[in-house]
This record gives C-alpha cells, structure tokens and sequence, in this order.
C-alpha cells in the first residue's frame, strides 16, 4: 500500500516536470535555428522552412503536446542539433555521470561516516572541533571555485593530476560496459593497455573530491548529530554492561540505530550530486550529462534539455523512494506503522 501511494505521486509530479522543462528552455532568448546554423545567413524562407520541419512553428500547446505523447510512447524525441535520437546521447553519455556521482558518493559516505563517528565519541576535543570545522567550511564551499582551486594546486603546480577528460589520451580503451574504470581496469588485466586503470583513476580523483566534498560535510556532520543522541541512550549503556567489544557497541547497536536520519540526508544529497555534476563536468570536461546539458542549453536543444531535466527529476525521485524503502529496513518498527 506504501509503494502504490509514492507510485501514484509520481504521475502528477512527472508530469509538473515536464511542463516546467518544457516552459523554462523556452523562456531563454535567442532562436535555435539560428544557433544551428552558426554564422551562415539564412533567408526567412529557409528559416520557415526549417521550422516547419523540427515542428518549431506550431503553437506551444500543440509542441507540448506532442511532447508528452512521445514521452508516453518511450521517445525523447531527436536533438534538433545532431539529428540523433536523445536517448542514444543518453545511454552514451549517463555512465559517466553515474561514475563520477558514485565515486563521490561512496567517497562522501566513507570519509563522512569515519569522521562523525569519530568525531561524537571524542566529543570536545581538539578531533571534534577541527572535524566541525572542516564540515563546516567544506558544506560552504562553492563548487567552482573550489574545483579550480584543486586544478591550480594538483594539476598546474604540481602537475600530479590531469586536468579533463576520463582517461589519457594514450590510451585507447573499447567501450564494453561505459564505465572507464571497469574497461580500464578490463584492458588492462588483458595487458591491451598497460596502466590504463591508474590514468582513469587519476583522472576520477579530483572531479569526484570536488562533487563529494559538499555531501561527505553534510554526512560528518549529521553522523556526529545522531550518534551523540544514541551514545546516551539507556541500550547503549545496557550493551556496554553486557560485555561487549566497544566496536560492537558503536557498530552494531550504535551506528545501526544512528543511520535513521543519516539515510534521509543521504537521499535528499542525490539531488545535490546531480545539480553538482553540472558544474563539476563542465570544470573538468567530464563527458557526462551534466556538460552535455550545459552545452544543449547554450544550443537551444530543447529536446536534449527536457530530456536531461525529465530523467534526473526521475532517478532523483526513484533515489527518494528508495530511502523511504530503507527506513523500514533500518528501523523495523517503522514497517508496523505502514
């Protein structure tokens, strides 16, 4: 009965996302066709002509329309620039975004969760503050202006970590599941490309750090919140008078009942790795939807803009449903109460 609600939300929602989508690339000025067509001069004929064509001269109900009902036919439609279907741009460009937002937030997640809990069981101290601090100052910091501080350091000055791409431009790496790291990694266990995975892993570093550093300062600081509640609770001490190994107790009966609020924080930074992705692809020339949306909207794509916007409103809507999900698995209790 849970699922069939959050499901039967999703309809109005989606299609609220649409027509925003659809509304807001339009609002921008400047005309597609002659984006398209670059520096050439066109005749109004020709321009008629070539909006008849992308369907550009038919009313704006008409142009929705047809939208969603493509939409319901499974097409998102072809990219008024390339001609190509925008669900094959899709497929060829996600694995890369989901590279880049995983890493991040496996990142986040590792770092953040050591450093909260860490950071409640030596609650005052010197570890506590400077944690603070950096959550702090790391949740603040705006991720432009914090990735070109990392090229300047890491990649200008000590020339340690490429500045763009995915891999070297030495390499030349079959695509076999889309994500580089897996066929670098395949390569070079194959002994095709020797080195590969290291080049694509130092490649991954710096635009994961710079998309993760906002969800692993909101993730330490949120773990230190929620353990300092449990380490006063009365199973705590109870758990701790049986016996049992200090890991066992943070672990098991501490971490575990502190996840709650930790699992909804987690769902809502999806959001954020995705609006971040934007800016972080586009620093480092990632080839990722997020540059490829910069790119269509610079263009005037409209079909490549509603389909960016339709699918990340949908993996972060899927994202939060499956948090919704977790919490019956996190905490039983909840599952009584559906």
């Amino acid at each position: 009965m849970f699922l069939l609600k959050k499901l039967a939300a999703l309809v109005p929602t989606l299609l609220g996302v649409t027509l925003a989508a659809f509304a807001l690339i339009r609002l921008i000025p400047g005309d597609p066709i002659e984006i398209m067509v670059g520096e050439r001069r066109l005749d109004p004929a020709a321009h008629a002509a070539l909006m008849q064509q992308l369907g550009l001269d038919q009313p704006l109900p008409a142009q929705y329309l047809r939208y969603v009902t493509q939409l319901l036919h499974g097409d998102l439609g072809k990219s008024l620039v390339t001609r190509e279907a925008v669900s094959a741009e899709f497929a060829v460009l996600f694995p890369a975004t989901i590279e880049l937002a995983g890493t991040a937030l496996l990142l986040a997640l590792v770092v953040g969760l050591t450093l909260g809990v860490a950071a409640a069981l030596k609650r005052g101290s010197w570890f506590d503050q400077a944690v603070m601090a950096l959550a702090t100052v790391g949740h603040s910091m705006p991720v432009f202006w914090w990735g070109l501080i990392l090229i300047m350091f890491f990649s200008v000055g000590l020339a340690w970590i490429p500045v763009s791409g995915r891999i070297g431009i030495e390499f030349d790496i079959s695509p076999v599941t889309g994500f580089m790291l897996i066929d670098s990694l395949l390569a070079d266990l194959r002994g095709q490309e020797s080195g590969a995975c290291v080049s694509a892993l130092l490649h991954l570093a710096l635009p994961a750090l710079v998309l993760g550093t906002v969800p692993m300062a909101t993730i330490a600081r949120m773990t230190r919140s929620a353990m300092l509640e449990v380490l006063r609770e009365d199973y705590m001490r109870t758990a701790r008078a049986k016996g049992l190994s200090p890991a066992r107790v943070i672990l098991h009966h501490g971490l575990r009942n502190a996840l709650i609020p930790i699992v909804t924080v987690l769902g809502l930074q999806v959001g954020g790795l995705l609006g971040g992705a934007v800016l972080t692809e586009t620093i480092f020339s990632w080839p990722g939807i997020g540059k490829w949306l910069i790119d269509a909207i610079a263009r005037r794509d409209y079909p490549v803009v509603q389909a960016g916007i339709l699918v990340s409103a949908l993996i972060f809507i899927s994202v939060n449903l499956v948090v919704d999900v977790l919490y019956g698995v996190v905490n039983p209790r909840l599952r009584g109460r559906e």
